[in-house]
């Protein structure tokens, strides 16, 4: 039925657990019967080490010799989303706590997708590796930028964050499982690409558990008491607008520059997403367990909702064009995939 209806299953599963932690927060919190803290803690260096086991180093180097699209993701990645955050915080400082502002830019100093990102380019007809090359490249990257940024804006807002130990627990619970991964893949990526489903279930396992702990400290605090009713309506908006706002100007700089349609699509599909599997484990990393993280991670599970719907209707538009050209915006088909990210 749900693949009828087109809704992603771990959209409903994220909503189906932050309503179990308002209605009842007890269980989920920090030092709670179920130790969801726990689960999350060690869970997050199982997604990566399952990501270093898929990781296909072939797929990934496919396209390395286009450095034009690999340069516009990643400026749109790691700075034309930050830019355009920290722009417009002083309309945005009149309406969002303090939490939720670092929540955006936190949001926008994230890395790109990887799965969704190639799935939505494969059936959009884009260039796949080029896709491939640019979501895993941009994870990365974003070990080291994401705090980098971040650091840098809690210190313009008179905040602070110890970047260096950050980035070394980001190393250790990122990077070595990826690593690890990789040098089991010989052996494990067999068994892997066999089970993806439950491989797929693991991975969503953790990110739910993440979010749920964060919601049951968060409501047990009594930080969602504090907020406006307005605040997750506004801030919808806002995480919409931001997504329309990046795509419309790497849109636009990708056809100034004269890229082909199948590079377009990777580009900007890589481009204009965030990643929500590796954001929740690098907020758990950054921010760890407290009431105030619910609010930081809320920007980026409204937009990883947007960006799934709103990418999904761009893509079937553009799986509809003729070979040599792109339909135009009333030929879209309102058809939806599911995305793992």
């Amino acid at each position: 039925m749900l693949a009828r209806l087109k809704v992603d299953p771990f959209v409903l599963a994220l909503l189906v657990v932050v309503a179990a932690a308002v209605a009842w927060p007890t269980p989920g919190e920090t030092g709670g019967p179920l130790h969801a803290e726990k689960v999350a803690s060690y869970g997050i260096g199982l997604i990566f080490l399952l990501y270093g086991i898929s990781l296909s180093p072939e797929q990934m180097w496919r396209s390395m010799g286009k450095w034009r699209e690999h340069l516009l993701v990643q400026a749109a990645t790691f700075l034309l989303f930050p830019a355009i955050v920290f722009a417009v915080q002083p309309l945005t400082g009149h309406v969002f706590q303090q939490d939720v502002l670092t929540g955006l830019f936190f949001l926008a100093a994230l890395p790109s997708t990887v799965s969704s990102s190639v799935a939505m380019t494969s059936l959009a007809r884009g260039n796949v590796p080029l896709a491939i090359f640019n979501a895993s490249i941009s994870s990365f990257i974003g070990v080291f930028a994401t705090p980098v940024l971040l650091a840098w804006y809690l210190h313009a807002t008179g905040a602070s964050l110890p970047l260096s130990t950050v980035i070394l627990k980001l190393v250790l619970l990122v990077l070595l499982p990826i690593a690890v991964g990789q040098f089991l893949r010989p052996l494990a990526g067999p068994w892997v690409a066999r089970h993806k489903v439950v491989v797929r279930v693991a991975d969503r396992a953790v990110i739910l558990a993440i979010v749920y702990n964060s919601f049951c400290d968060s409501v047990a605090g009594g930080v969602w008491s504090s907020q406006d009713i307005w605040t997750l309506p506004i801030l919808a908006g806002a995480v919409i607008g931001l997504f329309l706002c990046v795509y419309g100007i790497l849109d636009g700089i990708c056809r100034l520059v004269g890229l082909k349609v199948e590079d377009r699509i990777a580009v900007l599909f890589c481009g204009s997403k965030k990643s929500l599997a590796t954001g929740l484990p690098m907020a758990g990393i950054i921010f760890g367990t407290g009431p105030a993280t619910a609010l930081i991670i809320a920007p980026v599970m409204m937009f990883h909702f947007f960006q799934l719907l709103i990418v999904s209707f761009i893509a079937a538009s553009y799986a509809r064009r003729p070979e040599e050209g792109i339909p135009a915006p009333q030929e879209a088909l309102p058809e939806r995939k599911e995305a793992a990210e």
